[in-house]
């Protein structure tokens, strides 16, 4: 094995490769073996933990652009050949992602998008209104798209949902004939167990055309009409629906709203719920504030920014809503999305008939990037419980 010396001379290989090969030497925290050209160069020192054999060198300069575009595109198209597990390669690797060059400027109308309702809309769309069909090969029975919550080991993916659900609606300290608001309701799982199990009379929006169709769908199966209904509705058009609830939870929605919009989203919520009321955000965190990842936004959730835990705290105390209990799922999120992407490697070969072999790498690339990101700490899972303004009425201890 020839060793790249990354400030020293390299011989026998063309410029191109050169400054490939130095530029990946930042990434040394866990000695990796790149295979280019019949050629295989260390990085890092040791033991190489995995092998990554390119048959295309991406230019130093693109790399520079946007580390994540170019490597995650290189593995979409086949130019990167992964030795062993997608996930354990990414697990190591992605721990040094604050390594990576995100070119802001050139980049701009990626990373920062229009907050406007029709650009809103089109991004969700483009996201959830793939198609009901594709969703229910790799989620659960439920249609949870968000983190589960495994009380043991053994927990399945379908239990974990459960448990999340579960979990949620104790929070939220539901009594019979109660109104609660789901902003970003998804495919309806739990607004439909609400009502089952505490007859509240229960209100989704969504920006999703499909989950809207999906979720009116199970009401029917489930003979629920007289409890719930859900809107295509944008979170700022609250107001329309001309009621105060007694509860509202969000999961996994703000994400899609953008920095410049999470007052104006709390400030909705606020409007919308009742003195006293109880809201639960579930949302995907972060330690700081960053704008997000550019292959994300190019590929996955286009215009999806990670709020930080501190500024959603900061904006909802300038609002008096009080913090009663804050909750990290970040390994649960993690466990997740390995069960997300088992279950979509059973159903691959669909996936590609369904679409093609460029979407189902792309997918299984999202799904393990996203896996190891909330293994090392990159990204967090919180659910933050909140009452509009002081309520003295409520249990003084933890009832969950």
């Amino acid at each position: 094995m020839e060793k790249a010396v990354i400030a020293g001379k390299e011989e026998d290989m063309g410029l191109l490769e050169e400054e490939f090969i130095k530029f990946m030497g930042r990434f040394d925290a866990h000695p990796f073996e790149i295979a280019v050209n019949d050629k295989k160069y260390l990085i890092g020192e040791g033991e190489p933990a995995f092998s990554v054999k390119f048959h295309r060198i991406p230019p130093v300069n693109e790399l520079l652009t946007s580390t994540s575009i170019v490597l995650g595109e290189a593995y979409m198209n086949g130019d990167i050949e992964i030795e062993g597990s997608l996930y354990q390669v990414l697990n190591l690797f992605l721990g040094q992602m604050g390594k990576f060059s995100t070119d802001q400027k050139k980049l701009k109308k990626l990373i920062f998008t229009s907050g406007s309702k029709k650009n809103q809309k089109k991004e969700v769309s483009s996201h959830y209104d793939i198609g009901n069909d594709f969703y229910k090969l790799w989620l659960d029975s439920s249609l949870s798209y968000s983190c589960g919550y495994f009380k043991k080991d053994t927990d399945t993916l379908y239990e974990a949902q459960c448990n999340k659900v579960d979990r949620t609606l104790e929070k939220l300290h539901l009594e019979e004939g109660m109104s609660l608001c789901d902003i970003g309701c998804g495919w309806g799982f739990l607004l439909i167990q609400a009502a089952k199990r505490y007859k509240v009379h229960g209100v989704g929006i969504t920006l999703s055309e499909e989950q809207k169709k999906e979720f009116e769908r199970r009401i029917r199966e489930e003979h629920l009409e007289a409890y719930l209904r859900v809107e295509l509705l944008d979170y700022r058009d609250l107001s329309t629906l001309g009621q105060q609830f007694d509860r509202i939870v969000s999961v996994g929605m703000i994400e899609h709203v953008g920095r410049q919009n999470y007052e104006e989203f709390m400030k909705c919520v606020k409007e919308a719920l009742k003195p006293g009321g109880i809201f639960l955000l579930h949302y995907i965190s972060a330690l700081r504030e960053y704008p997000g990842d550019a292959w994300i936004k190019k590929y996955i959730f286009p215009g999806g920014v990670i709020p930080s835990l501190r500024e959603i705290i900061n904006i909802a105390a300038d609002m008096r809503f009080y913090t009663l209990d804050v909750e990290s799922w970040r390994r649960h999120y993690n466990k997740t999305l390995l069960h997300w992407n088992d279950n979509f490697q059973k159903h691959r070969d669909e996936v590609v008939a369904m679409f093609d072999e460029k979407f189902a790498r792309m997918w299984e690339l999202y799904l393990c990037a996203c896996a190891a990101t909330f293994m090392n700490g990159i990204i967090d899972l919180h659910q933050i419980l909140f009452t509009n303004d002081v309520n003295n009425e409520l249990p003084m201890t933890r009832w969950y």
